[in-house]
């Protein structure tokens, strides 16, 4: 038997920060299913394999090794057994990753990989499609919100925290577009599962927003 809590939301709405605390608080395992696309999205730039080269991006999806570890206390993402924590959060990736995630066959494979990360275990799962496609029978559905300014504004600080370079105008614009390409796209869309409760943090702190999550997780367990 397994525990599945699926967080869905836009981008930079904090779900991946969420996902974290909560996987220590009642000791489940972080499946970040964004970072498995930005994986792909690094390896398809390195290797400049464009979007309409489908072959080669079958490829790429038969060699690419993906794996998401917890060393000393923190998360690493690893592609091809190196460590790609930052890099897939750079500037460049951000641009690309929403482009390559409406790529069917890249769904097609990730969901295949997400699931099997999961097998027989406790585990928050967070992206876009978690409570729709990956896991429509997740025990817990959340889905976070929050206006594109105040996301924007999120973003800039996690950069700034993190050493990227950015402004806010370019964040926010990245937002807003990532928002259209994700809710527009053909192969499972950015929406909230009918089952999800649903949070607007826009104007709540994180304190408030992980007691209410809390509450939620807790009734269900």
């Amino acid at each position: 038997m397994s525990f599945i809590v699926a967080i869905d939301g836009p981008a930079g709405v904090g779900k991946g920060t969420i996902a974290k605390v909560v996987a220590e608080k009642f000791n489940l395992i972080n499946i970040d299913t964004g970072a498995t696309f930005r994986c792909v999205t690094l390896e398809m730039l390195n290797k400049n394999i464009k979007l309409d080269e489908e072959d080669k991006i079958i490829r790429l999806l038969t060699e690419i090794n993906i794996e998401i570890k917890k060393v000393e206390g923190e998360d690493i993402v690893l592609l091809n057994g190196k460590d790609v924590s930052l890099e897939i959060r750079t500037p460049k990736v951000n641009e690309f990753v929403s482009p390559v995630s409406t790529l069917k066959i890249v769904r097609e494979n990730l969901l295949h990989l997400q699931r099997k990360m999961s097998e027989g275990k406790n585990v928050i799962v967070e992206g876009r499609d978690i409570g729709t496609t990956v896991f429509p029978n997740a025990d817990v559905k959340i889905y976070l919100d929050a206006t594109p300014e105040e996301r924007a504004r999120r973003r800039v600080k996690q950069n700034i925290e993190k050493g990227i370079e950015c402004s806010y105008e370019e964040v926010l614009e990245s937002v807003k577009n990532r928002d259209k390409i994700d809710s527009s796209r053909e192969t499972a869309p950015l929406k909230r599962a009918e089952d999800a409760i649903y949070i607007d943090c826009t104007k709540i702190s994180l304190e408030e927003l992980l007691n209410r999550v809390f509450e939620i997780i807790e009734e269900k367990m």
